[in-house]
């Protein structure tokens, strides 16, 4: 368990602390010195090597490359591509580089292919696409490795894919990026590993609207368990769950530092956040949106058209935050729901993806839309959410003095008004999500000068109206200044 406690600035500073037991970036465990029995020996001096004995050898071979740096060859296609239960395990200092000519290290859809203690890098495939896993091949285990310094994605995902203890660093888009076609994603576990430095090219600034940067990206995973990792210093989100996402697990991981929020859930279902601690996230984000004059809370949590589905399987019916600590970010958690964007709306980014509860898009439209079931089935709904037993830190010096901006909670949508044949126009949605879809603060404790967005961006109130009726958020809940923080 991370440690979570927050000193007292009036009070000596603290011991050093160790570093966090994901910090495995600089500290990775060697591989085997010498080859395992029956291993066949990668000799770094001959290009191609690893190449050329994978194609040779049957499926379940054990390669051990050698120390120093190997080469796939010569095209940009040059790559190895495993077989079934093959195993590749790197000797101290081994370490394939693609030398910024190979677009990808491992391909294909081999199953159950392990690949511990190797150094990949510059590596340059395209946009959304990876160099590890390339093909999003099922249960490949994927340990003690760095992949680092190479265009788009260092890993792909496959279902019941494993990864742990691995450096995912510097690299042009993502660290991990998690998803396959088809049904999409099962049972994937990322534990104990450093995710930091990714979006190195800044794809929004790029090509802005892209939804294509950050730490890790999921797209249709249905079930993963997001534990004991390390996730920092991101360009963009730390964790981002896009488009029908399910059974999320996100607990015990230290969140800090990433330009965007710690953990962005849209579209998606099915959530426990717990445990966790977050720390100095979305604070280059939030004051870009500020300094615009866009009065939008971003959160550092942010629930974007996602919420509990109990028609959905999953271990749990809701979306429960509790149990995390923030600190020093620029705003809390931000439950938000466009009332624009629906399945077969033209205003639906998910391009042509419809909820997991309507898989026929044309569906969606007048004049079975206006009714339910599919009036409410849709619709991605912020809905069957519960947030307690947080701890909330807000210093508005860390969030540059802009009132009015950082240290908010919200709950809210926009007026709708597009398409012309929607049947979720004007305060619809609005009145919805703060009143009818049951999205819960409760007994959470409060340190700093907190704002509250109900309803639409424009409508913000103080501690007594937040707990009033007809609203009564965080019931039960404290809330108390920090006497050490400096008036801006």
């Amino acid at each position: 368990m991370l440690a979570l406690g927050l000193a007292a600035c009036s009070t000596p500073p603290p011991a050093p602390q160790p570093p966090p037991r994901a910090a495995v970036c600089d500290r990775m465990p060697p591989g085997p010195a010498s080859p395992p029995q029956g291993a066949i020996v990668v000799d770094p001096g001959i290009e191609g090597d690893l190449v050329a004995k994978t194609r040779a050898n049957p499926p379940g071979t054990t390669f051990w490359l050698a120390p120093g740096t190997h080469l796939l060859g010569g095209d940009q296609f040059s790559q190895v591509a495993p077989k079934d239960r093959d195993v590749y395990l790197g000797a101290p200092g081994a370490i394939i580089d693609g030398r910024g000519l190979n677009r990808y290290a491992f391909v294909g859809e081999a199953r159950d292919v392990t690949i511990r203690f190797l150094t990949v890098r510059g590596f340059v495939p395209p946009q959304d696409q990876g160099v590890v896993n390339h093909d999003s091949g099922d249960g490949w285990v994927i340990e003690h490795n760095t992949v680092s310094d190479n265009r788009g994605a260092g890993l792909m995902a496959g279902a019941h894919q494993q990864v742990r203890g691995n450096c995912l660093r510097d690299n042009g888009q993502y660290g991990l990026n998690a998803f396959q076609p088809g049904n999409g994603i099962v049972g994937l576990v990322v534990e104990g590993n450093e995710i930091t430095g990714n979006n190195t090219e800044d794809w929004e600034t790029r090509n802005p609207g892209c939804g294509c940067t950050g730490g890790a990206k999921f797209w249709s995973v249905n079930g993963a368990d997001i534990r004991s990792n390390w996730i920092h210093d991101n360009r963009g989100p730390g964790l981002w769950a896009d488009t029908n996402n399910n059974d999320f697990l996100i607990e015990d991981n230290l969140i800090e530092n990433n330009d965007g929020p710690a953990v962005f859930y849209e579209t998606s279902y099915n959530l426990i956040l717990r445990n966790n601690l977050l720390r100095r996230n979305t604070l280059v984000e939030g004051r870009e949106v500020a300094r615009s004059g866009d009065h939008f809370p971003i959160g550092t949590v942010y629930l974007s058209e996602s919420g509990g589905e109990p028609r959905v399987p999953a271990r749990t019916d809701k979306i429960e935050i509790t149990g995390n600590r923030f600190e020093e970010n620029w705003s809390g958690i931000t439950a938000w729901e466009n009332a624009d964007r629906f399945c077969n709306s033209p205003a639906n980014t998910s391009t042509d993806s419809c909820t997991l509860l309507v898989p026929d898009t044309a569906r969606c439209t007048q004049p079975g839309i206006a009714t339910q079931p599919l009036y409410s089935d849709c619709r991605w709904r912020t809905q069957r959410v519960e947030i307690h037993d947080n701890t909330f830190g807000f210093d508005p010096a860390v969030a540059g003095c802009l009132p009015g901006f950082g240290g908010r909670m919200a709950v809210l949508s926009n007026y709708g008004t597009y398409p012309d044949w929607s049947p979720y126009r004007a305060e619809v949605v609005q009145d919805a999500i703060v009143h009818d879809q049951q999205i819960t603060w409760r007994d959470n404790r409060y340190v700093g000068p907190w704002t509250f967005v109900l309803g639409s961006v424009d409508h913000s109130v103080g501690v007594v109206e937040w707990q009033a009726d007809p609203y009564r958020q965080d019931q039960g809940s404290t809330f108390t200044t920090d006497e050490t923080v400096q008036p801006c």
